[in-house]
């Protein structure tokens, strides 16, 4: 049927067909049944689910912000400087695992290798320097302890705790993994050669791991052995300090040697103090 210049179409539901038209020019058209699928998918295949959103397994190491964590809708965010005073601003720092502390312990056991920055760069974390000078303190402590009181009791003199000992433990520790690594930071600014301040804190907290270990050796009654153990401690925590930081201090021009001997004879420096009044036995 023809009005003004059209065909009518019968009311017939044509299932995958275009319906041909009177023109005798026009060439009917077949569709076959598609076998195509809408993305995403509705069913549940594995552990993605028909969403568009990632495996609730899946690691966020590569999505977060590049000054820290994810901000959450329920975590309200400080602006400016005032987001150094949040807990948030540091949590980044404590988000390690067992596994990635472990390899860091082993790698200061091993100062020649100096790759502990390479390893670190990307994620440097301040939980296992903060764990490291804590343990230090209370091991200092309770073996300078134990060793005195033996000592007095077996030449049978009146023995008293020394609460100076904690005291000045916790500011040798706490100060010196403090105060030189922002010293340090300062003048590697100065010289055209910048470090993370967060990289510098987790270098230096994992050097004086090897002084855990050297503090419980001290117990062995002989000057000498003493002396030994803190000259080999301090050397290998100096050599780790040393040569992790000597690949980027040279880009310090001229002045690179200088800055690496005196990072090196700072740390030496360090293992007297210890010697001199932790690994030293008064009676």
């Amino acid at each position: 049927m023809m009005s003004g210049g059209y065909t009518s179409i019968d009311n017939q539901k044509v299932s995958g067909s275009v319906p041909a038209v009177s023109d005798s020019g026009r060439v009917a058209v077949q569709f076959a049944d598609s076998g195509l699928q809408t993305f995403p998918p509705s069913g549940v295949q594995g552990k993605i689910s028909g969403g568009t959103l990632p495996p609730s397994d899946a690691d966020d190491s590569f999505s977060r912000p590049a000054g820290g964590s994810s901000s959450g809708s329920d975590e309200p965010q400080a602006s400016g400087w005032l987001h150094k005073f949040t807990v948030a601003a540091y949590k980044p720092y404590f988000d390690v695992d067992t596994t990635d502390v472990l390899d860091r312990l082993k790698e200061s056991l091993y100062p020649f290798r100096g790759t502990f920055t390479e390893k670190t760069a990307t994620n440097p974390d301040l939980y296992g320097p903060f764990w490291i000078c804590t343990t230090l303190i209370f091991v200092a402590a309770s073996i300078g302890t134990f060793v005195t009181y033996v000592a007095h009791k077996l030449r049978y003199k009146e023995w008293n705790y020394d609460i100076n000992l904690v005291t000045w433990s916790a500011g040798v520790f706490y100060g010196y993994v403090t105060v030189v690594p922002l010293v340090l930071y300062v003048i590697l600014k100065y010289f055209s050669a910048p470090s993370g301040l967060v990289q510098l804190f987790c270098l230096y907290g994992y050097s004086l791991f090897i002084f855990i270990p050297a503090l419980c050796l001290s117990v062995v009654p002989l000057e000498i052995f003493r002396w030994i153990i803190a000259a080999v401690a301090g050397f290998m925590s100096a050599t780790f300090v040393a040569l992790n930081l000597k690949a980027h201090i040279t880009s310090a021009g001229e002045r690179w040697v200088l800055i690496v001997a005196g990072i090196f004879l700072l740390q030496l420096g360090l293992a007297v103090v210890l010697k001199l009044y932790l690994f030293t036995v008064s009676v």
